[in-house]
């Protein structure tokens, strides 16, 4: 299966590019306070204890103006969690994801990030950074493509993203390469989208 953003219709690709710019404005807008930053780690913790222990979650190593998942890396560990980063590839390749832990080797990569070295692991949830969502399981993402790719190759994993209550838009335009999350997690709650996203309670 071939997955482009290439493949957006003309009218499709315009829809994302104008909701792309409003929800940068507004993200740039809206100030990350440190007690909205602190409740959103929480939710994700809560999510991800909801799930086996020893299930491999992979997080997010941030970009500049995210949200700070590292905070949680630690905790995750010490829960018996195998905490995964991923590796960002050149553009229109998925997403790998390798083993973080407090010993391991961490390697530069892509955009300012950083990743673990050594081999990939398969993750049972995923956590997915996003510009806006909708409660329907849409997610826009900055436009590169690569969580939908890797989406679309991880079946059975767990998608969940997460972002600010401010990040919520009534519906995000979806093309057919276009994989829905699970749920959300934003600092004021845990929406379940679709399927059996642990993110009641």
């Amino acid at each position: 299966m071939t997955i482009s953003p290439d493949s957006d219709s003309p009218a499709l690709a315009r829809a994302k590019a104008e909701l792309r710019r409003q929800c940068r404005a507004r993200r740039e807008n809206t100030p990350l306070t440190a007690a909205g930053e602190h409740a959103l780690r929480a939710g994700i913790l809560a999510c991800v204890d909801q799930v086996p222990v020893g299930s491999a979650i992979a997080l997010v190593w941030p970009l500049p103006g995210e949200i700070d998942l590292r905070p949680v890396f630690m905790p995750l560990h010490h829960r018996g969690y195998r905490v995964l980063l991923p590796f960002t590839p050149p553009r229109g390749q998925p997403l790998s994801f390798h083993h973080w832990h407090p010993d391991v080797t961490m390697c530069n990569g892509r955009f300012a990030t950083w990743h673990p070295d050594g081999h990939a692991h398969r993750p049972d949830m995923v956590f997915v950074p996003l510009l806006a969502f909708d409660r329907r399981g849409g997610r826009l993402g900055y436009g590169g493509g690569y969580y939908d790719r890797t989406l679309a190759r991880l079946p059975h994993a767990i998608a969940i993203g997460y972002g600010l209550a401010t990040q919520e838009v009534a519906h995000i335009p979806m093309g057919p390469h276009d994989v829905p999350l699970s749920g959300v997690v934003t600092e004021r709650e845990r929406i379940a989208c679709h399927g059996d996203a642990p993110l009641r309670g």
